[in-house]
Order: C-alpha cells, then structure tokens, then sequence
C-alpha cells in the first residue's frame, strides 16, 4: 500500500499568451468596454476561457485600472465626413477574425473588402499576422490588379496602426480612416462581412490543418463574390455590381 504522504500536488499552467493577446487587442480597440463585454466578445469568437480565467488575465493585464482614454493617432484625430461613393476602389474597409483548427490550434484571418460593390478583395490566412503581413496583402493586390483604394477603414488595432502600414498609405497616397474607439459601427460594411464569413464559413466547417483552412475559406470567397446575392446590390453578386458598373459607365450617353 502506497501512502498518501507521497502524493503531491501538481499545478499545470495552461499557455495563455493567444487570449491574453486577443484581450489586449480588444480592450485597446474597444476602450469603453469593461470586463463583461469583452468576455462576450471571446465567447463569440469562439474562445472556451471561462469567466474566472478571463478576470485573472483581465486584472493581471491592469485592464480593470482603465480610467483615461489612450491618445489617438494624428491619422484619426481629425475625421472628416466620409464621401459618397460612385464606384469601386473608392473606398476599402479591412479586419481580423480568429478561429481554430480542429485540434485547437489558433488562426487569423484578415478580411478585405469593397464598401462599394461588397467584393471580398481577400482573406489571408495565417496563425499570426502582424502589421508587415497587412501591407504583403495590400502590395499583392496593388500588383494583381494595378490599383489602389483612395481610403481604407480600419478599426485602433496594433496591426493597422502600425508604422510600417502607415508609410505604405503614405506612399501610395492611400488614407487611413480609423474607426473611433468603441465605435464599431463606423465601420459597418467589414462587421457585416464578417458576420456572414464566421456564420456562412467559419462555424459550419471543420478545418484539419492551417491549408484546409485557406483551401475551404478560399471557396467561401469565390462563393461569396460570385454566387451569393446581396439584398444592398438589389440581388446582385459583387462580381456582378462590378461588371453592372463598369458597363454603365462606358455606354455612350
């Protein structure tokens, strides 16, 4: 018989680093929201941390000691009244989703968009994107398609207020409209995206490795642009409003 005294308690820390980013992301992106709203906001992204855990990461990250709203950049400080938009490439808005493969293993995808037609201009896939995987995106379609967008909406993420973003903007004389904080509905064209990526996509498939993932997410796209009709494009796909648009304006008169 083998005495209890010999028995001794283990604790086994479980790796926190992905949540605890993805609560710092967030609390730096929503800075009126306290603890309960970023809770839901992990829960609806599919993060399984129970609210225990996630009050332990929230007070050890001194998020609960929030009193003063962070400086905003000099790019959002002066917002002016957002154009009307007469056709596409006017105006982009782009955004971070996470999930997990099978095994529990993290993702992220950076979800772009045309305000104008609602085209999904691309979903890249990665288990870590940083600011310099932004601008590989947007240099990618510069050269794909030869053209760049006069503005793009982003939300106060580390990843779009980055330096290395910011001269790629300034350089191709690209305008950063940055969503105020806590405002998410400033930016609603890449909410509504990613409300049908993640109910349309990401909840319904199973993905088995980081390549299913882009292989199955990379199908929703297609589907999205050419098959899927939008109520906002009068039934229409966005392939189809391009076309519709770029035929309107080059009937003679």
């Amino acid at each position: 018989m083998v005495s209890r005294t010999v028995f001794h308690y283990v604790e086994h820390k479980r790796d926190d680093r992905a949540v605890r980013q993805r609560i710092r992301e967030i609390a730096e992106t929503r800075v009126r929201y306290g603890f309960d709203r970023i809770h839901i906001l992990l829960k609806r992204e599919g993060w399984t941390d129970n609210r225990k855990r996630t009050y332990r990461i929230y007070k050890e990250e001194g998020l609960n000691l929030r009193s003063k709203r962070p400086r905003r950049s000099k790019a959002a400080a002066h917002r002016m009244a957002r154009p009307q938009l007469a056709g596409p490439h006017e105006c982009w808005s782009m955004d971070f989703v996470a999930d997990q493969l099978f095994d529990g293993r993290r993702f992220r995808a950076l979800t772009l968009v045309d305000n104008f037609s609602r085209e999904c201009l691309e979903i890249e896939v990665g288990q870590s994107l940083k600011g310099f995987d932004v601008v590989d995106v947007m240099e990618r379609i510069k050269q794909v398609r030869s053209v760049v967008p006069k503005r793009i909406q982003v939300d106060n993420g580390s990843e779009f207020i980055s330096k290395v973003l910011d001269r790629w903007a300034y350089e191709n004389g690209v305008t950063l409209d940055f969503s105020r904080p806590g405002k998410p509905t400033d930016n609603p064209f890449i909410e509504s995206f990613n409300g049908s990526f993640r109910d349309e996509c990401l909840n319904v498939n199973w993905f088995m490795s980081l390549d299913d993932a882009v292989e199955k997410i990379q199908a929703f796209k297609d589907d999205y642009n050419g098959f899927r009709p939008h109520s906002s494009l009068c039934g229409l796909t966005p392939n189809e409003a391009v076309q519709r648009h770029h035929e309107t304006r080059n009937s003679p008169l």
